[in-house]
């Protein structure tokens, strides 16, 4: 088999596979930039980042890029500077918009005003309805399998097929997928592309240090969890000593506040959390994971992981 072309409005990725966008700055230009290169779609974490800041990765993962693929941004709807860093993306000529956790329509009038396509995540059909109907030129449909904030317990496999019939736009399935196998199953259940997240944070170009790299070799199913998130989601994490302290309402609340999200429970402070475990700190940081990171076994490079998913998904 070979794997399709992904259509998502004007563009034509050459692979359909999108890269997620893992913020605080784990998905930066160096990541998105070698999955467009590879034919893929490379997302950059917006989310917690300055404007400028974001102005600067979306050229450089243009240059790595070297013209190939297709670069974009991942936000979150819940912060507060959601609609300055869509705006500020588009204006930078980003290839496409992605938001999840929350919905908004801020984004089809920046996506409208700025010729942007804009692809929110959701995971259920009445979401995907309309988003189609504001203009959205593809949804990534997340199930309970997804890293992150959650906005389904159902599994990606069973509501897939539900969007899929309930929508003429292309549907790109997120949440489990780690190998060309998984790939092709997604795509035979209807999905135009399939989103990896887990698989590109444990990539060489993914923008964590070596220590969470590492932590995430290490962990088994049994350290997969869920969480209360202060942004008002559930996220899935490996069980580490933060995780433990929040799933027992014993994690530290947050000093100070930087009103980095429209609504908090302040129950923790989720940005520094995401950004001690960024820089190394497994054991007071918060660690995002798919379901299925625990299979990972090897920190490679993309043009690597690119290749396995050729090589996996040309012997089926």
């Amino acid at each position: 088999m070979k794997l399709p072309v992904l259509k998502i409005g004007n563009l034509i990725a050459e692979l359909p596979i999108i890269q997620g966008g893992m913020a605080i700055r784990l998905s930066m230009s160096a990541l998105a930039g070698a999955v467009a290169k590879e034919g893929g779609v490379g997302l950059i974490a917006a989310s917690g980042l300055e404007l400028n800041e974001l102005r600067s990765e979306i050229r450089l993962a243009r240059k790595l890029s070297e013209g190939k693929g297709i670069i974009g941004i991942n936000a979150m709807v819940a912060a507060r500077e959601f609609k300055s860093l869509i705006t500020t993306a588009a204006e930078e000529k980003i290839d496409l918009i992605v938001a999840g956790a929350g919905f908004s329509r801020d984004i089809f009038a920046v996506g409208k005003e700025y010729g942007v396509a804009v692809v929110p995540i959701v995971s259920s059909v009445k979401l995907a309805k309309i988003s189609e109907k504001l203009g959205a030129a593809a949804v990534i449909v997340e199930g309970t399998e997804a890293g992150g904030h959650l906005g389904t317990q159902q599994s990606i496999k069973e509501i897939l097929p539900e969007i899929v019939a309930a929508v003429d736009i292309p549907v790109i399935a997120a949440g489990g997928a780690i190998t060309g196998k998984d790939i092709v199953e997604l795509l035979e259940l209807g999905a135009s592309g399939v989103q990896m997240g887990s698989r590109f944070a444990a990539s060489e170009e993914s923008n964590g240090a070596p220590e969470l790299k590492e932590f995430y070799l290490k962990m088994t199913k049994d350290d997969v969890v869920q969480i209360d998130s202060p942004v008002g989601y559930k996220g899935r994490a490996i069980l580490n000593p933060f995780a433990k302290l929040s799933l027992e309402g014993k994690a530290p609340k947050p000093e100070t506040c930087d009103a980095c999200l429209k609504h908090c429970s302040r129950s923790f402070c989720i940005i520094r959390a995401l950004t001690r475990a960024q820089q190394g700190d497994v054991e007071t940081g918060l660690v995002f994971t798919g379901a299925n990171m625990w299979k990972i076994k090897e920190i490679l490079p993309v043009k690597e992981i690119f290749r396995r998913i050729k090589e996996e998904v040309a012997s089926l």
